[in-house]
């Protein structure tokens, strides 16, 4: 096969998916000859198109699944899409709105078909754009969070938590979105510090022409003010005790009531009580027995009970209250005020406390078996520093919210009767059937009304690790063949943000449902950020277009870019110069295929003076090969490819190939040639699961292969034993090159130009075997061994002294300085080694291969100053 001067990604991507695809590579069935792997994709809304985030979590989780299909096992990636109740309804809306149609006009029936529309139209964009990225997902497993069987499995999980009790129907302060006119999860309102205003309102004292002032931040909810509450123990508002209040603007009188809840540092020391409208007013209103007065409607507009600008929106009515308050003399004073304020996670909306009548699941014994799991890492989270965050919402868990007000989802399965109770069931049919049985009625069909609510999202995507393989043990409690077999899932790979949202109530379900852990580790990822530390987001126009970086700079040079610098559960910076160093890195490793391909082979040739470079390559290789299975282990991804990154274009390229390259167009042997294809064929096994496109074009490049030898399927290479020794001496050699070369590069002299060079050495025989690599290398016309030379430029390496003789060329002054700064560099760097060894914690946890690899810098540091001392004494 003839190979292109220029790497084509676009060319290579199309052609090598679509083998992939039609040899059914990605496809996974049952196979208990082998062990399984198995991710769960972490279902995108079918609103969404691939965004950075989706990129750097997707490629993880390819990264992976690519890994574990090499090492021969049965790899399973399903992925799937989440019908993503408010934020889909919102754009169901918003189609409709430019249709002319309004949402009210319509019936739940005609809108769904509108709904159902816009998902096939849109629903599985993202998915394509995935295969652009090269996500080996098994695509015929594809699931859809409202699949028939999907929602089978969510009602019948509801009916069997209201069954055992867990599930409950009541009227509790919930978190209201009063744009999507939905209530709201305690995980789906994000805190946002915002600029707001402190008003300092006047409340007159009932019968008296006192004032007591009351600092709030929301003057337009004082028309639901109940009492006014004022702290016992503070001596300034003792005379108030019993007494009642004249709320401003509406003269309504209210209670002073007394509780130590009261902050006295804060504001002026007392607060009005306003139930309906804020968590902690509603909890004192219930110990103290206070009425609750809602102003607010659905909307976020005021209502009759306020009496005042009914039908204003809340913000407008704040300032008008505000005006109105100061016009009637009853506005002490606006102070400029920084408050966290709460916003629902959908539309962005100010979230408002609301008394509602809502569908609830208790949390409290539901959730433990999930936090000792974690704690006590029979899942494992990656980094575990989430651990204390994840146990902090765990023991301090709230009832979860289930009940959404939208016709977008899985519609809960509650049927009102005639006489005010309702029954849940499966079918309306079932519904009758049970109301009958309970209450001696003869009730028919049209007599029962469902609940118009439906489920929050997560209340689907909870049982997606179990549901995506069985949908039916929800109802039998019997495992199919595929849960038993793929179930627990290895690896789930999300970001930290819905660490709660989903991957706990996951943990909850996975327990609740089959007795065992969903997955066995958790890596949860960072944010991608833009150069100013920002969340890349649509809205900011701070985020490049995914399939643009792709088009331009191919989707492995984007896959490693996002790995390059993104360590598990920190923040990636992105800058577009690390996917132009993934292409780059795409472009010389082609081009060292290019290099090794180009080469004539001489049969006739002996191979024996590239045996030294050989071994050297074949040792670092396994060395290598052996961190980066450790930093697989270890789930450090990022440094697993920097790891790959360092090895293939320092060692492999920059090393290895230029010590066994022959001259300009002369042959190489055989046995060497034969040799670097092998190397060749090992370096894109280990970079096929970041760089898949790139590597399966190569490994066809290399020989004729039929599917069975696809790259995508081949072995993944085994670490062998390896000495080190032989990779210290090769790095001593190498650190001799680069001096020499540098020495060439201060004083301006041609690299084509010859050097002789002399070594104080007390091991001859190390620079004996790497002979021909230090002349080929550094350009050497000979080598000897002897003590110092005058007339010469010395360096010193390790402990050994270097010397190249230049006549006329050295100048004392500027040797001295050289010397001085290399001994000053190697002071500070002996300085910072000897601190970790007296680290007693270091010592103590760091394993023994680390601790004797200081050691040995310790050593070589100490030799290398004792003779860069000798040598600078020597210059007098």
């Amino acid at each position: 096969m003839s190979l292109a001067t220029k790497y084509n990604p676009e060319a290579a991507e199309s052609k090598w998916y679509a083998y992939w695809m039609e040899n059914k590579f990605f496809s996974s069935k049952v196979d208990h000859t082998k062990e399984p792997y198995t991710i769960v994709i972490p279902p995108p809304n079918v609103t969404g198109v691939l965004h950075m985030g989706h990129m750097l979590n997707n490629t993880i989780q390819d990264v992976l699944v690519r890994k574990a299909r090499m090492e021969g096992k049965n790899a399973c990636w399903v992925p799937g899409t989440d019908h993503a109740s408010i934020a889909t309804e919102a754009k169901v809306v918003a189609m409709l709105k430019d249709r002319g149609i309004d949402k009210k006009s319509i019936s739940r029936e005609e809108f769904l078909k509108y709904a159902y529309e816009w998902k096939e139209k849109y629903g599985g964009i993202i998915l394509e754009q995935l295969k652009k990225l090269g996500a080996s997902c098994d695509w015929d497993r594809t699931k859809f969070t409202m699949d028939a069987d999907l929602s089978e499995a969510v009602i019948s999980v509801f009916i069997d938590l209201y069954n055992k009790g867990k599930i409950y129907r009541g009227i509790r302060m919930v978190n209201w979105d009063p744009q999507g006119k939905t209530a709201l999860s305690d995980d789906e309102v994000i805190m946002k510090e915002i600029q707001s205003k402190l008003y300092y309102i006047k409340y007159q004292i009932e019968g008296s022409e006192d004032f007591l002032t009351i600092a709030t931040t929301r003057p337009e909810t004082i028309m639901a003010d109940v009492a006014i509450c004022i702290n016992p123990n503070d001596p300034r508002f003792t005379h108030l005790k019993g007494k009642k209040a004249i709320i401003p603007l509406i003269n309504r009188a209210i209670p002073i009531i007394e509780d130590e809840y009261v902050d006295m540092e804060f504001g002026t020391g007392c607060l009005k009580v306003t139930p309906a409208h804020d968590i902690n007013d509603y909890e004192l209103g219930i110990k103290h027995k206070l009425e609750v007065i809602d102003i607010l409607n659905d909307n976020g507009t005021l209502n009759e009970k306020a009496q005042i600008l009914v039908g204003e929106d809340r913000f407008i009515a704040r300032k008008r209250i505000g005006k109105m308050l100061d016009e009637a003399g009853q506005l002490d004073k606006i102070e400029e005020y920084k408050s966290n304020v709460g916003h629902s996670e959908r539309t962005d909306a100010v979230v408002e406390p609301k008394l509602s009548l809502q569908w609830f699941l208790k949390m409290e014994d539901i959730t433990k078996p999930a936090l000792s799991s974690v704690m006590e890492d029979v899942i494992q989270l990656h980094p575990p520093k989430f651990k204390n965050m994840y146990r902090s919402w765990m023991e301090n868990v709230r009832d979860w919210c289930i009940s959404r007000q939208l016709w977008w989802g899985h519609q809960i399965p509650a049927y009102y009767l005639p006489n005010g109770e309702f029954v849940v069931a499966k079918t309306k049919e079932e519904a009758v059937q049970i109301a009958n049985e309970k209450f001696g009625t003869a009730y028919k069909l049209e007599d029962l009304t469902q609940n118009e609510d439906v489920l929050d999202t997560w209340f689907s995507s909870w049982l997606w690790p179990i549901s995506v393989f069985d949908s039916e043990v929800f109802k039998t409690g019997e495992k199919n063949e595929d849960l038993k077999y793929y179930y627990p899932t290895n690896d789930l790979v999300t970001a930290p943000e819905i660490l709660f949202f989903w991957v706990a109530r996951m943990i909850i379900a996975g327990y609740e449902y089959t007795g065992e852990k969903p997955f066995k580790n958790v890596y949860l990822t960072g944010i991608v950020r833009d150069k100013q530390g920002r969340k890349m987001s649509k809205s900011l126009g701070n985020s490049p277009d995914p399939l643009e970086l792709i088009k331009q700079y191919g989707a492995d040079g984007v896959r490693t870019g996002m790995l390059f610098s993104s360590p598990a559960g920190n923040d990636l910076p992105f800058d577009e110069k690390l996917v132009e160093q993934g292409r780059n890195f795409s472009n010389k490793i082609w081009n060292a295929y290019r290099l090794v391909s180009g080469w004539e082979i001489d049969p006739n040739l002996s191979g024996e003076s590239n045996q030294a470079s050989i071994t050297w390559f074949e040792n670092r290789f396994n060395e290598g090969l052996t961190e980066i299975e450790d930093h697989f282990e270890k789930f450090r991804i990022s440094d697993a490819l920097m790891a790959t990154y360092k090895l293939v274009w320092d060692d492999f390229c920059s090393w290895y190939l230029e010590m066994i390259k022959p001259a300009y167009q002369a042959p190489i042997d055989a046995a060497t040639h034969a040799k670097t294809i092998e190397f060749f064929e090992d370096i894109l096994r280990i970079l096929h699961p970041f760089m898949p496109f790139l590597t399966e074009e190569l490994w066809h490049q290399i020989k004729e292969r039929n599917t069975s030898e696809a790259l995508i399927i081949s072995a993944w290479p085994n670490a062998k034993a390896y000495d080190s020794q032989i990779i210290t001496e090769a790095s001593q050699v190498f650190d001799i090159v680069s001096q020499v070369r540098n020495i060439r590069a201060s004083k301006g002299i041609s690299p084509k130009e010859t050097f002789s060079l002399t070594i104080k050495t007390k091991q001859a025989e190390l620079y004996g075997r790497f002979d021909a690599v230090l002349k080929k290398l550094a350009n050497l016309e000979d080598v000897s061994f002897g003590d110092s030379l005058e007339n010469a430029v010395s360096f010193v390496v390790k402990s050994d002294e270097c010397f190249i003789p230049m006549e006329g060329q050295v100048n004392p002054e500027e040797e001295r300085e050289n010397i001085s700064k290399d001994l000053a560099y190697t002071k500070g760097f002996l300085n910072s080694v000897m601190k970790k060894l007296s680290n007693e914690r270091f010592v103590a946890g760091a394993p023994a291969a680390v601790i004797e690899n200081e050691r040995k810098k310790q050593a070589d540091a100490e030799a290398k100053i004792k003779t860069l001392e000798e040598a600078l004494a020597k210059l007098g």
